[in-house]
């Protein structure tokens, strides 16, 4: 019996399909296919015209130009200095958004009846157009007829050319970024804030720690992985900034706000270099890349 059991012909196992994923893959498919035609087909097309010969002079792709594209890049001063901008630009307006956006999620934190008015408020700048910011701001700081500059010479002070001079064009530009940005920072901070547990603070009041005790050695440690999520998000935001270079002052005046969004802009389109402008771009998307890897490796060794 033991015999006819170990020589006798063991059934196959049958395929067996898992309903469900399927069911799950064809919802998705449709999405992700869309997806790869409007985000990939964009990237693999920067990626060729980045090693071609492409310009609007010579409208061919062949021959390839291998790495002559980013070796002129490269070789421009004008590429460092947007680069050196783009990096301190995207430091500071994170820098000033985590702040102000902490600190008012703090605030928020202890309102409790009229808290969403208040988060209704907030993001009104969120909700609008980078775009429709910068024309109206392009207004307000407007040296003859603009607002701001009213009320300063109402005041007595002399009017200010906001957008005229070099440093103040590159710090009205953080304030004005800062300004729309850091609502989505207060949403995500006063989610976290309102997701944490309470019985650490009420072991700390045990123990005698002050608000400020509890603010730096529980609310901030547990806030850290909500706090990552919204530095890198607007990290990436910041190091690809376009609109409002281009609205409030298309660069200038000279060099002084242009980052490398708008250096890839120039050198592609009034450049006339298609394939130069497509190898800033790429070295742009690398440089987002290396410094989100790097966040999150200081952030694990934190931990």
């Amino acid at each position: 019996m033991a015999l006819a059991e170990e020589f006798s012909v063991k059934p196959k196992y049958r395929l067996t399909i898992d309903r469900f994923r399927v069911t799950g893959w064809a919802f998705a498919l449709p999405g992700l296919l869309a997806l790869a035609i409007v985000l990939g087909f964009p990237v693999i097309y920067s990626v060729v015209l980045a090693f071609s010969s492409y310009t609007l002079m010579h409208a061919e792709i062949f021959p390839f130009a291998g790495l002559d594209n980013f070796i002129s890049v490269l070789g421009s001063d004008t590429f460092w200095h947007s680069a050196w901008l783009t990096i301190r630009y995207s430091l500071l307006t994170v820098t000033g958004e985590f702040i102000v956006g902490l600190g008012i999620a703090l605030m928020l934190n202890k309102v409790v009846k009229t808290r969403p008015v208040y988060f209704a408020l907030l993001t009104i700048p969120m909700a609008m157009s980078p775009v429709s910011v910068a024309l109206i701001w392009r207004m307000l700081l407007q040296p003859n007829l603009g607002i701001i500059n009213h009320m300063l010479q109402s005041i007595g002070l002399p009017g200010v050319d906001w957008l005229g001079n070099p440093t103040l064009a590159f710090w009205s530009m953080v304030f004005i970024d800062v300004w729309q940005q850091m609502s989505f920072v207060v949403l995500i901070l006063a989610a976290g804030l309102a997701s944490l547990p309470k019985d650490p603070y009420e072991a700390a009041e045990i123990d005698g720690a002050n608000s400020l005790q509890q603010f730096w050695y529980i609310t901030l440690p547990m806030l850290r992985p909500v706090s990552a999520i919204a530095i890198v998000i607007q990290l990436i935001n910041e190091l690809r900034t376009y609109d409002l270079p281009y609205i409030l002052t298309r660069g200038g005046p000279g060099n002084a706000t242009e980052v490398l969004s708008f250096f890839a802009y120039r050198r592609a389109f009034l450049g006339l270099s298609l394939n130069e402008g497509a190898a800033a771009a790429l070295i742009l998307l690398l440089i987002v890349l290396v410094m989100t890897i790097v966040y999150f490796v200081l952030l694990e060794r934190r931990r």
